[in-house]
């Protein structure tokens, strides 16, 4: 199988030579244009998902050697979430290359985040099998750089942080609430309301509901940090 233009353009961007195209064929094929003869990027993402977690969790390890489990943790995370994935995936202007059904397609697909961090991790996979782990390592390595060196040395996540300041003090959990949605179909945009049992709240509008719940969680502790 050769390559078409856009993959080719994506595999030279991406850094690696396949041997087996048919692979980045594959991890760049999203479920709504697969078909008999043409398997979607699922199975490859499940694995990818695995092969960036080693050697993120090896590369952690080796960058801080002092570092406790409960440090490196939300490190971890920060590094191999879907969000940072589409974050790559975007710095490798992966959504040109993907094969998205027409519907799919339409609604924005080549922008979401979801759909870009699947398709990162199964590039992953894809290099995994086509040139080994060393290969795979290598790569992760070189487009990760920037964000291991500066992730933060506590990168919990706001709602996580949220969640363990309130019950500390005992106030039960925090509750999110969609409380506005604008945009067309293919570009929403979501506003999210957190609010705690003992009145407060805030705030934040995001494409996702996940980063508007994000970005709320950490509008309100910053909120808390100036009351205290």
């Amino acid at each position: 199988m050769k390559l078409s233009a856009e993959l080719s353009a994506f595999a030279k961007r991406l850094g690696h030579e396949f041997k087996r195209p048919e692979l980045l064929h594959r991890a760049l094929t999203h479920p709504s244009m697969s078909s008999p003869s043409r398997p979607d990027n699922q199975r490859l993402e499940f694995l990818g998902d695995r092969v960036l977690g080693l050697v993120m969790a090896e590369a952690l390890l080796e960058a801080d050697k002092s570092a406790s489990e409960g440090q490196l943790a939300p490190r971890f995370n920060a590094l191999v979430r879907k969000e940072t994935c589409a974050e790559v995936a975007r710095a490798l202007d992966l959504g040109a290359a993907l094969k998205l059904g027409r519907s799919e397609m339409l609604s924005g697909g080549r922008r979401k985040d979801a759909i870009l961090g699947d398709a990162m991790e199964a590039v992953i996979a894809a290099v995994y099998l086509d040139a080994g782990f060393e290969a795979a390592r290598a790569l992760i390595l070189r487009h990760w750089a920037a964000r291991l060196t500066s992730v933060d040395a506590d990168a919990r996540d706001a709602k996580t942080m949220l969640q363990e300041w309130v019950q500390a003090r005992g106030a039960g959990l925090p509750e999110y609430v969609e409380t506005a949605r604008s945009g067309p179909d293919h570009a929403p945009s979501f506003t999210i309301e957190v609010r705690l049992a003992t009145g407060e709240s805030a705030s934040a509008s995001a494409g996702s509901k996940r980063v508007a719940e994000q970005r709320a969680a950490a509008a309100l502790l910053a909120r808390l940090d100036q009351s205290r």
